[in-house]
């Protein structure tokens, strides 16, 4: 299915566009239709889950009919879908809503990640090691059981046979830095080199504390790029922060994260080396702790 997130953000766009062409500004279209300016900009800026009423009453307004009344209200409907995640509610947190969103119809996802191993090639063991690191900061916005659970499914979902491409440069310093128990970093660790070893279409290259990234001055924060497989759906790029993820969607903005990524992407590991190197890791560590994990 469509990503509803996607879809949000493409009718956001063509309700900015019909408004303007009619030459009325947030407020004149809020009075037409006997609505706040807020819900008016909050369509307009994709902000939760559109009305199916709400989008037809605007449409009439706007006297738009025939073949763009029909491809907007199909928007409109693939805008207001609900996907597996949603069954969650709140107990998976927002995050983790959104990157399943954006993967359910991607094409190919790309990611940097700095402080985190891949969320979709975690092994529960180790998942269960970073609920009990988030605690340690206090309360948490999610219930683990379900967070584990959802987390697994969007694995499954990666791992389909029509599921996307994707492709991890994983810095090396989260191997090292990390503080979960040996144990939870040993099945982590095998549990990727598993999945990439199996998935051609699964790749992963690790980005050493000691490589020099030419090009340009380095990332600042762990970021994800998405590509769609609707031409009309336009490529993202979503940027991680404490509190929040940040959506570019701006052709410029994406292509600085492209253009960074593939600075990163030349100075990792091959697939190859990325692997005998994490199976080297993974053996040192079992050797260290005397783990069969």
């Amino acid at each position: 299915m469509p990503s509803p997130y996607v879809r949000r953000h493409r009718l956001a766009v063509e309700i900015r566009k019909l408004r303007e062409s009619r030459g009325l500004t947030t407020d004149g279209l809020a009075k037409l239709m006997f609505y706040s300016r807020t819900k008016i900009s909050r369509l307009e800026n994709g902000q939760g889950r559109p009305d199916l009423a709400e989008i037809v009453n605007m449409l009439d307004v706007l006297e738009i009919t025939g073949d763009e009344y029909d491809r907007l209200f199909q928007l409109a409907r693939e805008a207001a879908q609900k996907g597996w995640w949603d069954k969650y509610g709140v107990s998976i947190g927002p995050r983790q809503k959104l990157y399943a969103d954006l993967e359910s119809n991607a094409a190919a996802v790309r990611e940097y990640n700095q402080t985190a191993m891949p969320a979709v090639l975690q092994a529960p063991d180790f998942i269960s090691a970073l609920v009990d690191l988030d605690q340690c900061q206090g309360r948490i916005d999610y219930v683990p059981e379900r967070m584990v659970e959802a987390r697994m499914r969007r694995q499954r979902e990666l791992l389909r046979p029509q599921g996307p491409s994707y492709e991890t440069v994983l810095d090396e310093c989260v191997i090292h830095r990390l503080a979960v128990p040996p144990q939870a970093m040993i099945a982590q660790l095998r549990h990727m080199l598993k999945v990439v070893s199996e998935e051609e279409r699964i790749n992963i290259h690790v980005l050493l504390h000691d490589a020099r990234i030419s090009g340009g001055l380095l990332p600042k924060a762990s970021f994800y790029l998405y590509k769609f497989l609707e031409p009309g759906d336009p490529p993202m790029a979503v940027i991680e922060t404490v509190s929040t993820d940040l959506v570019l969607t701006q052709r410029r903005e994406v292509t600085q994260y492209t253009g960074m990524y593939d600075r990163l992407r030349e100075a990792a590991l091959s697939r190859e080396d990325s692997i005998v190197f994490l199976e080297r890791v993974a053996n040192r560590l079992t050797e260290q702790t005397g783990s069969e994990t």
